[in-house]
Order: structure tokens, then sequence, then C-alpha cells
């Protein structure tokens, strides 16, 4: 099949395709006499590997190992489950970023007026450049009493 087929037959777009062939991701595969890719059926089922991959936000580099893994039959299951749980941490690391982004971005629209004035705490704290910006959203503290109920300190 050619490369539009396999694009189809894979969910990768025929640019990636290309990417993961140009960065020896894939394989370079074999050409008809006018210079056309063809794809085999193998050729498919990695790239639905690679499509499955990437959905799940693995690096190339990542997906290179696990393609290597996969093409290892006699693979340890645990490099497979380290190379998932390191990318875990990374997914947690980032979710943690964006909730603090989150939430600092909502405390500064919280205290802008968003009227026609032009004081702003959204910008002012653009502008400071650094990342503690100028507003934070306040931490409360908590301790638990001796019967067990949480009270603000």
């Amino acid at each position: 099949m050619n490369i539009g087929e396999a694009a189809s037959a894979s969910g990768v777009s025929a640019k990636m395709i290309r990417y993961y062939e140009s960065t020896g991701l894939i394989s370079q595969v074999s050409r008809t006499g006018a210079g056309y890719r063809v794809y085999s059926e193998d050729d498919v089922h990695t790239l639905r590997f690679i499509r499955r991959s990437r959905d799940l936000g693995f690096s190339v580099e990542q997906m290179s190992d696990l393609l290597a893994l996969w093409s290892d039959r006699s693979r340890a299951s645990a490099d497979v489950k380290r190379i998932a749980m390191e990318h875990v941490a990374e997914l947690e690391r980032k979710m943690r970023e964006l909730r603090d982004m989150t939430k600092t971005l909502r405390h500064l629209a919280e205290h802008c007026k968003g009227n026609d004035r032009p004081h702003c705490p959204i910008i002012e704290d653009l502008s400071s450049g650094h990342e503690a910006g100028l507003l934070k959203p306040k931490q409360t503290k908590r301790r638990n009493d001796p019967a067990g109920r949480r009270h603000a300190l």
C-alpha cells in the first residue's frame, strides 16, 4: 500500500510517517521504481503501535525504546513497566504544574475588576518578570484538633 493508504489504515498522517522514517523510529520501507513508498501490513501494525504510544503521550525516544522491547521476544516486562512508570511520573508532574498555573490564573482573574480602567493584576503579574508573581493564592494551613476535626490556622 502507498503512504496515503498506510496513513488511513494506521491513523498516522503521511507527514508523521515521513518524520518517523527520517528520525529512524521506523525503518525505511521499500520503494517502487518511481520512488513511491510501499508499506506492508507489518508496517501498518508498527504505525498503529506508534499511534497508540503517541496518544498516551510517550516521547519519540520512549516510543523507540518501546518498539525495541516490542520486537524483542526475550524482553523483561519490568523494562516496559519502568518506561511506563517513568512516563506516569512525568505526566503527574505536568498535571501538578497545570493545576498550579490554573490556580494562579484563576486567582489573578478574580482580582481583576474587568472594567474600563487600565489597572489589571494579570498584566502586573505577567510584567513582573519572575515566576513568583505579584499575587498568589493564599495557602490555608490546617491542623487537626485532638478530636480529629480540621481547623484553619
